[in-house]
Formats: structure tokens, C-alpha cells, sequence
């Protein structure tokens, strides 16, 4: 099998399995649920204080001194990061939604500003962006145009015109780039561009169609603009490296690819292997889906979800990528960038699909792996994060793929700088697609958080919902809707979830009213009339243990995923570059510092499953079925950051001890060893915390068990 196919012309390329029927569909298929407008959605509890800290962070003051932003090529400076010119255009994706999410007027400023420039320099022929002559490419317009479209979701009387009017002309310049035998998009010797440049753009294709779709869905039938859109797609869509042929036997490779894999970064498997890209391609079919009404990608999708997270995924639902697809193993790292692409592919899919599971992930990744890789004030953030990570510091020896000695320490630049542009869209997309719209009358809550949604549906009912919760700490969630017209209201049971032990108390009453939710998308309808209503909603969720790779185990109550929490001696820095780590970053404020953590608490331990015991600082009945009555834990107040060492207000209790044996590889916390060789070291017998893996920096989540009352 050729993955790749021919990268020469925009021919006989397109798989079997991408084809349209009869290749001439004119319309797009309907999502299953609609995102609402950016803007609609605000957050609340616990969830707004973390927006705020990245607004108040790291995300929100790049533009007052980040080079690849405050002097970005595409700003009239001379920085970037790399020849692809994708740091701005990876920002200005992040920005957006987090301005609006935190409602930051100096956030929008910089919004406006920057945007405002990059429209005024569009490039007579329709280019945006600084690159001329054969050094145009594709790629780095994706996520640009990602920023534009909801900027326009978001100040449609501000930005419609001159966004849709700047887009309209790209669009004109990229068809005619496009039957130019593919220039900036497909490679070929002499044009300007190396063949890795265009890989990015022929893999990632996906996400400039979401924009293309969008743009599409906006124009009227007749429309010129309609028609560049439709061909465009095609030849994109025909060009593009196939997600489908990956995801087959024989081709995705399940095992652990620095054993079974001699390839480096040039090899054909490469675009697939590569973490951010396996992140962003988990949605590829389901956008092209849209277009092509071939429904045969939906199943295909799903084992590519499948096989990913089975094969390469962590507890916390982080891809195990440090720069290319590892294994099981917990040493391995997820990068920063992978996470918060990964977010918005499984917010995407269920949009798409509707498959609960994929909201559940979603969730997964929002609520640990995220915050695990941030620093509890937003200033920092790690390349890449480990699962087991007994220690944050610069490393004599590492086992990762393509990651630096610092990698996994806490900073601004340690390691490539994607990650410092590209993180600040985690949360604010997470919150876009909280709720979701179903049909002309009907809203779901989407993904389980506080937040609030404020919009005239379809049928022309005015409807306000406003959630209040601690979830997920907690596993009840409190609604107080108003309506002008009657409405169907949607809450979401996750898979881990038994409906039949949680519980829907409608306007005050003393009696539950029955969960049926759909076996596929996990929803519960709920017909609301007009005027006011209440509802609190409790989910059952009980403690409970999962099998992970080398005879350990992983913790998790609902969304929430529990870790050994290693103490930590913290020393810092000021922020330094990561071309040099000795160099100091110029510009960069006080508060931006790199930090390197030393455990100071053994990570060598081993728990007693069947001793874990759930503790709570907050009431919570979401896992006790016999309770009669809703649980108030919805208004209480949370620790701000929530996500700091001993924060959060739940946590597991186990017996447990240390074990000998169990030492290093390649500088970093080996696997622990075999189960029948497990001994408890005289006299560290204890009681062991499991804190949410968020607050835990240091950190053990893949947790080697123990029978603690065997004599060692």
C-alpha cells in the first residue's frame, strides 16, 4: 500500500473510500448537532477562573512581547519560529475564543488590532500573508482563517464584511493555485517550498475545509463564490493525505514505534505517526463527509479513534506522541499542541456524529491531561507532559523521539514554540462547544461544565440556561432555564454513567423523573414549556479502576482521572529561549519563568486497590444511589486555581506502600516492576493520596498495585 500517494498532481489520487457517490453532491451534510455562535456560551465557577488565569497568563500577554507574535513576519516583523509562518496564525486561533470567552476588552483590542493589519496588507491577487513569490503556502492559513470565522461568529456587525470579503478573494487565489498543477499545496521540485513544508497542508486539509464549509453555508445558490468553494474542496479533498488509508490493518502500526520503527521524520508513515497531526486527523473524514455523503467514513473514523487512544493513549485521554506516535508506556510524553487538538477534533466529531464516547473524551482531556501540562497560574506550560513524571527537570538522557533534554519542565519556550502559541485554544473551544443545538427547537448540554448559553433558536424561541456546578469535582449540575416558547432541553449521560442510578429532579420536585438517554448519543430529552424552569441533575459515578499496559492501574470517578501526587521542590528561572536555553528570552516579564521540579517525595510507590476510599471536602451524592434527594453541591465555591497540589476538593485515599526495584530508563521513571516481584520496603507502609491527575505536576497515573498485608 502507498499511504502517501502521488504528491505530483491533482489526479488519480482520490481513495475509494473518500469518493462521493457520484461525485457530484452540491451540498453539504448537516451536522448532527450544531455548535452555537462564539460568544453565545460564557463560563462560570471554576471553569471562568481558568479562562481568566490564561487571559491574565501566558495566552494573554504574547502580543506585549513573544517575538513569534509582537514581531510576527505577519505583523511587519522579521520573527518566526520556522518557514511555515504558522506562529501568528496558530495565536490569533486561540486568542479569539479565549477574548471572548473571558469578555477581556484588551484582549479583543489585540484581536482587532492584529486583525485589522492583516486584512489592510492582503495582497492585491487575494494572498494573506507575508510570504511572496514560490514561497507560498498553504498551510499556515488554516488556522488564521479558523481565528476569522469566529471573529464573525462572534462581532458579526464589526467583521462580516471585511472578513468575508477578504476570504472570498483568498479563496479566488487558492482555486487558481489549485488547478495550477496544486501550487502551495501540493510539492514540486523548484517551487520554492521542501516537501515537508507541504506536508503540513495536505495532512492537516481538514481544518481550512472547516472554514471553506462554513463560508460555503453562508452564500446564496447563486453565488460565484459557492462555486470556487465546491471546486476548491474537491481538489483539496483529492490532494489530501488520506486518513482513511492509515487507519487500516497492516498500515497503523499498534505497538510501540521506537521498537518497531526505524523511521525517522522523513518517512513515508511520518504525517500520520506525528502527534499534533494524528490529534487534528482524527476529525479529517467526518469534515470531508460533508461533502463527499460517502457515510462509509463514519465507521471508519471510529476505529481511527479506536486504535489511537488503544494503541497510543493515555489514562488522561492524551495521545502518546513525544513528536511521534510511542506506546503504552507511561514514560512517553503527550504534547501540549496534541492536547488541545485533540479537544477540538472530538468536540468536532461529536458535533458531527453524536457518538457519546467522543464527548466523554473530550471531557477527559479538558479536566487532566491539560491541566497537568499547565502551570496553576497559566504562565507556564510543558512541550510535553508524562503520564508517570516523577520529576520535572532538565534530563541527562531522555526516552522521547524528538524532544530536548528540558521538554518536559514547565517554561515558556522549553522546547519548539508551537506549544506556547497553540495552547491558549484548549479551553476556549472546550467552552464553544459546551452546548450544542439539536434540530430547530432543541439544546443539549454538550460537554458537562459551568457555563451558560443566551440564544433565539431556529423556531424562534428565546432561551437563556444557565448551569451551575462544580462538575466534574462533583457530579451534580443545576439549570436555571427561561424560555418565550416551549423547547426540548437535552442533558447528556456519559458512557461511564448508569442512568438508571442517577437521578433528574425537575422544578423542585421531591420525585426523580426517569433517565432514558439515546444508546448513541447519550442524550436525555426533556420537553420545557415556556417561562421558567428548574433542574438539577445528579450522575451516578463511582470510584473505579481501569487496566493499563505493564500491570498497573488507573483511578477515575466520572470525568475525572486520580494520580499519586509526588511533592515537589520547585526552582525557577527567568524564561529562555529554546533555540538556547542559556539565553534569556528579551522582553519577556517577571512573571514569565521557567521551572524546573524536584521530588521531594517518593514516586516509587506502589496502592491496595481494594482499599481505595473516595474523600470529598464538598457534598456529593453522584455516587450514592439510595439518595432521595438532589445534592447542593452546584453553588459552592472552589479553591482559585483549582488545578494547584492539594487544591482540588476531592481526592482517593488507599493503603500503600513503596517498592523496591523499580528504577530508571533513559533518565526518566521506568515502567514499575512485573506484579510477582512487587515487595513492600520495611516500614513505608502508609495511607497513600490520589489527588485529580490537573493539580498534580509530579505525578503518577499509571499506578502499580500491591497486596499490602503480603509480607514483602
Amino acid at each position: 500500500m502507498n499511504l502517501l500517494g502521488p504528491a505530483v498532481a491533482l489526479v488519480g489520487f482520490l481513495s475509494a473510500s473518500l469518493a462521493s457517490a457520484d461525485g457530484t453532491n452540491t451540498t453539504l451534510l448537516p451536522l448532527t448537532f450544531n455548535p452555537f455562535t462564539l460568544g453565545s456560551i460564557t463560563p462560570s465557577g471554576w471553569l471562568r477562573d481558568q479562562l481568566l488565569l490564561s487571559a491574565e497568563g501566558l495566552a494573554g500577554h504574547q502580543h506585549d512581547f513573544y517575538p513569534y507574535v509582537a514581531n510576527s513576519s505577519w505583523l511587519g516583523g522579521s520573527s518566526e519560529y520556522s518557514g511555515l509562518n504558522e506562529g501568528f496564525p496558530y495565536w490569533i486561533n486561540g486568542l479569539v475564543p479565549l477574548a471572548y470567552a473571558a469578555d477581556d476588552a484588551r484582549l479583543k483590542k489585540q484581536v482587532s488590532d492584529a486583525v485589522t493589519y492583516v486584512l489592510d496588507h492582503q495582497a492585491e491577487d487575494g494572498w494573506l500573508g507575508p510570504e511572496t513569490g514560490k514561497s507560498r503556502n498553504l498551510w499556515a492559513r488554516y488556522p488564521l482563517l479558523l481565528g476569522l470565522m469566529q471573529l464573525v461568529e462572534a462581532e458579526p456587525q464589526t467583521w462580516e464584511t471585511p472578513v468575508l470579503g477578504a476570504m472570498s478573494r483568498f479563496v479566488g487565489l487558492m482555486l487558481t493555485m489549485l488547478k495550477a498543477n496544486g501550487t502551495g499545496y501540493l510539492w514540486h521540485e523548484g517551487d520554492g517550498l521542501s516537501e515537508a513544508d507541504t506536508t503540513w497542508g495536505r495532512v492537516r486539509v481538514q481544518d481550512l475545509l472547516i472554514t471553506l464549509q462554513w463560508l460555503y453555508e453562508r452564500q446564496d445558490s447563486s453565488d460565484a463564490l459557492k462555486g470556487n468553494l465546491t471546486e476548491s474542496m474537491e481538489l483539496l479533498i483529492q490532494g489530501a493525505i488520506n486518513w482513511a488509508d492509515w487507519w487500516q490493518e497492516g498500515a497503523f502500526i499498534k505497538g510501540d514505534l521506537n521498537f518497531l520503527s526505524t523511521e525517522g521524520s522523513d518517512g513515508p508513515r511520518y504525517p500520520y505517526e506525528h502527534g499534533v497531526n494524528a490529534g487534528q486527523g482524527l476529525k479529517a473524514l467526518a469534515v470531508f463527509r460533508r461533502f463527499t455523503h460517502n457515510d462509509t467514513l463514519v465507521d471508519i473514523t471510529k476505529k481511527g479513534v479506536d486504535w489511537t487512544f488503544q494503541y497510543h493513549g493515555a489514562a488522561s485521554g492524551g495521545i502518546l506522541a513525544d513528536e511521534r506516535l510511542a506506546g503504552l508506556a507511561p514514560y512517553y510524553g503527550s504534547e501540549t499542541c496534541t492536547l488541545v487538538e485533540t479537544m477540538y477534533s472530538l468536540s468536532y466529531l461529536y458535533s458531527a456524529f453524536g457518538t457519546n464516547a467522543y464527548a466523554d473524551l473530550a471531557e477527559r482531556i479538558a479536566f487532566n491531561a491539560l491541566p497537568s501540562q499547565l502551570s496553576p497560574d497559566w504562565w507556564a506550560r510543558q512541550y510535553v507532559g508524562q503520564p508517570n513524571q516523577g520529576f520535572s527537570q532538565q534530563l541527562s538522557n531522555n526516552p522521547f523521539f524528538n524532544v530536548n533534554n528540558v521538554g518536559q519542565t514547565y517554561g515558556v519556550e522549553n522546547d519548539y514554540p508551537c506549544c506556547t502559541v497553540n495552547h491558549p485554544q484548549g479551553l476556549p473551544k472546550f467552552l464553544s462547544h459546551a452546548y450544542m443545538r439539536v434540530g430547530s427547537d432543541g439544546i443539549a448540554h454538550a460537554l458537562l461544565s459551568p457555563a451558560s448559553l443566551s440564544t433565539t433558536l431556529p423556531n424562534g424561541a428565546a432561551v437563556s440556561v444557565n448551569c451551575s456546578t462544580t462538575y466534574p469535582f462533583a457530579t451534580t449540575l443545576s439549570y436555571a432555564i427561561t424560555a418565550s416558547a416551549p423547547f426540548t432541553f437535552h442533558v447528556r449521560v456519559p458512557t461511564w454513567s448508569n442512568a438508571s442510578l442517577s437521578s433528574l429532579y425537575l422544578n423542585g420536585s421531591t420525585s426523580p423523573s426517569p433517565l432514558s438517554p439515546s444508546p448513541e448519543t447519550g442524550l436525555h430529552a426533556i420537553a420545557l414549556p415556556a417561562g421558567s424552569s428548574s433542574l438539577t441533575y445528579t450522575l451516578h459515578a463511582p470510584l473505579t479502576t481501569s487496566p493499563r499496559a505493564n500491570d498497573t492501574l488507573t483511578v477515575s470517578r466520572g470525568a475525572l482521572v486520580f494520580a499519586l501526587s509526588i511533592n515537589s521542590t520547585n526552582t525557577s528561572a527567568p524564561a529562555s529561549t529554546y533555540r538556547d536555553p542559556s539565553a534569556p528570552l528579551a522582553g519577556a516579564p517577571p512573571q514569565a519563568r521557567d521551572w524546573s521540579l524536584a521530588n521531594a517525595s517518593a514516586w516509587n510507590v506502589a496502592i491496595d486497590a481494594s482499599t481505595l476510599v473516595l474523600r470529598s471536602s464538598i457534598e456529593d451524592v453522584g455516587s450514592n444511589s439510595s439518595s432521595s434527594s438532589p445534592s447542593n453541591t452546584a453553588g459552592q465555591q472552589l479553591a482559585n486555581p483549582i488545578f494547584a497540589p492539594a487544591a482540588p476538593p476531592v481526592w482517593v485515599e488507599a493503603s500503600g506502600c513503596e517498592i523496591g526495584g523499580w528504577g530508571l530508563y533513559r533518565g526518566v521513571m521506568d515502567v514499575p516492576p512485573p506484579a510477582e516481584q512487587r515487595r513492600c520496603i520495611e516500614g513505608t507502609r502508609r495511607t497513600v493520596r490520589l489527588e485529580p491527575m490537573g493539580a498534580a505536576k509530579l505525578r503518577v497515573v499509571d499506578l502499580a498495585t500491591i497486596d499490602v498485608n503480603v509480607d514483602g
